[in-house]
């Protein structure tokens, strides 16, 4: 297996929130690096392009929903050892759309996160997103 880039490569990552809570999670699918693990969807940010716009091909491309607006919650620099990724999180209350498998991954809501096993950039990143989805 090769080292990783020097350069981190930029994600754009989307967190689907509903109101009462819920997230969604896709699985990587076959053929990629973790197949099988689940993750927020999102993906490769291309040379030139605004990450949220990313974000919003992305998940036209992954899912067939339109991301109608989204703030960015936070970033996170994971190197595995296929890559070195600069994960850019965006929370979204707003879209247009219900999922669809358009890449033949597996999706599903998640109140209680219960889908394993999940990439290891995302477990951290749930206990700061419980306190955000469930705050009193």
């Amino acid at each position: 297996m090769s080292a990783p880039p020097a350069s981190p490569i930029d994600v754009a990552v989307g967190i689907l929130l509903k109101q009462n809570g819920d997230v969604l999670l896709g699985q990587r699918p076959d053929g990629k690096p973790y197949a099988g693990y689940w993750e927020f969807p999102g993906g490769k940010v291309e040379k030139g392009e605004d990450i949220l716009d990313a974000l919003k091909r992305e998940f036209v491309e992954e899912l067939g929903i339109r991301i109608n607006s989204a703030e960015p919650w936070c970033g996170v620099e994971y190197v595995y050892p296929h890559a070195h990724v600069r994960l850019h999180f965006y929370i979204s209350r707003d879209w247009h759309g219900e999922p669809q498998s358009l890449e033949g991954q597996a999706f599903a809501w998640q109140g209680s996160v219960g889908v394993e096993p999940l990439l290891p950039a995302t477990i951290p990143l749930l206990k700061w997103l419980d306190q955000l989805r469930f705050a009193a």
